[in-house]
């Protein structure tokens, strides 16, 4: 012990072995989640006469390799754990050894024609592909594979649910979203751009500690409100707009998705009070109406039948919400025509809005999760009227 009665700093050397021991035991929970992702969907190959399914979307071989390069082909086989392979190029050798040891690894820069050239050489020729593979990619593996067979939706249903790591990472994106967003309204200021609001709102998820912005970040001022997927312009924000910020951080992969509404430089007038606040209690009622089992539609409409009583019905046209995580749209979808239930662990964002063209308009968002204890906010975060500037 040190004369103050504090552990003594310990020496540089176990430092760095505690570091290593970490990382390293980081590094095999890694594995062992994504090995028994691949095991899930080998569990649903089985149901389909192939020898495995050949993946190339970044989204899913990261899902189940935990590979976060940009060009990869994974090859899941439907029998046998020892016959997944993945291939990558030259660029990433250090970075998928260290995310992906685990698999047997080709590499080479056409990636896909070698991963399906070395499976031909041990006579598999029937695969799964997904429907969104490039034409180019298709072209490559048809002239190798004696049959393919498009499908949709199979990794990423499997996706939909998280596990205990995949919340925690898109817990803490949503919590730098809420805070750099909170962080933004305190600083913002009639004169200020669009641009520079998106801008200083990227910057804090970068001080938050976040990898990067989810997507492109969208700030609309005035008229602009109610343009839903706004690009930020050097429009300046007046006394009285409305100002729609809709954003969010990506940690670890997983993305987050925020908007608020907030009024700058005065207050709120009656009109756009009247649309804060019907937008405010619509989100309300489909967040109430979130219970495990419940029909996506039948959320959809407890925010829309709000918004159509009020008198504001065409003028929210878009999707309640949509499915989050490693990317910032995946399923479910969440509208109307939406067929399926809601289930625990499948976080999705709540997003009802009213765009009066040509005025302003007013959008509130936030991910959320149903879990076995009830539904949670992530994004939580004032969603009241704001003042600001």
């Amino acid at each position: 012990m040190s004369p103050t009665g504090a552990s003594a700093p310990a020496p540089d050397g176990a430092r760095a072995q505690t570091q290593t021991q970490t990382q390293t035991q980081t590094q095999t929970q890694t594995e062992t989640r994504a090995a028994g992702r691949r095991m899930r969907l080998r569990s649903l190959l089985t149901e389909h006469d192939v020898d495995g399914m050949l993946v190339t979307s970044l989204a899913n071989f990261r899902y189940l390799s935990g590979f976060s390069g940009s060009n990869a082909a994974l090859y899941v086989s439907a029998s046998d754990p020892a016959d997944d392979v993945i291939a990558t190029d030259s660029r990433y050798t250090m970075q998928v050894g260290a995310e992906a040891p685990d698999l047997p690894l080709i590499i080479d820069r056409a990636s896909i024609r070698a991963l399906v050239a070395g499976l031909a050489t041990h006579g598999i020729s029937r695969l799964l592909i997904e429907d969104s593979m490039s034409v180019q990619a298709h072209l490559d593996v048809r002239s190798t594979m004696r049959e393919l067979i498009p499908v949709a939706g199979i990794i990423e249903g499997l996706r939909s649910v998280k596990d205990e790591a995949e919340l925690a990472s898109l817990e803490r994106a949503c919590a730098i979203t809420a805070e750099a967003m909170t962080a933004l309204f305190d600083e913002l200021q009639v004169g200020w751009t669009e641009i520079r609001a998106a801008r200083r709102l990227e910057q804090l998820f970068g001080e938050l500690g976040a990898d990067d912005r989810a997507f492109e970040t969208i700030v609309g001022a005035g008229e602009h409100s109610a343009i839903p997927h706004h690009q930020p312009t050097s429009r300046p924000l007046a006394p009285g707009d409305l100002v729609v910020v809709d954003a969010g951080a990506r940690f670890e992969g997983y993305h987050a998705d925020m908007t608020r509404t907030v009024i700058v430089g005065g207050t709120e007038a009656a009109w756009q009070a009247e649309i804060h606040d019907c937008v405010q209690r619509g989100q309300q009622a489909a967040l109430e109406a979130c219970v495990a089992g419940t029909e996506f539609a039948v959320i959809d409409h407890a925010a829309r039948g709000l918004i159509a009583d009020a008198g504001f019905g065409e003028f929210f046209g878009h999707g309640l919400g949509h499915g989050v995580g490693l990317e910032i749209h995946e399923a479910p979808m969440v509208g109307p025509r939406t067929v399926g239930r809601l289930g625990c662990s499948t976080p999705f964002t709540l997003e009802p809005g009213i765009y009066l063209p040509g005025r302003g308009g007013v959008r509130i968002e936030d991910t959320i999760v149903v879990e076995p204890g009830g539904t949670r906010v992530l994004t939580a975060a004032h969603r009241g009227p704001r003042a600001v500037g």
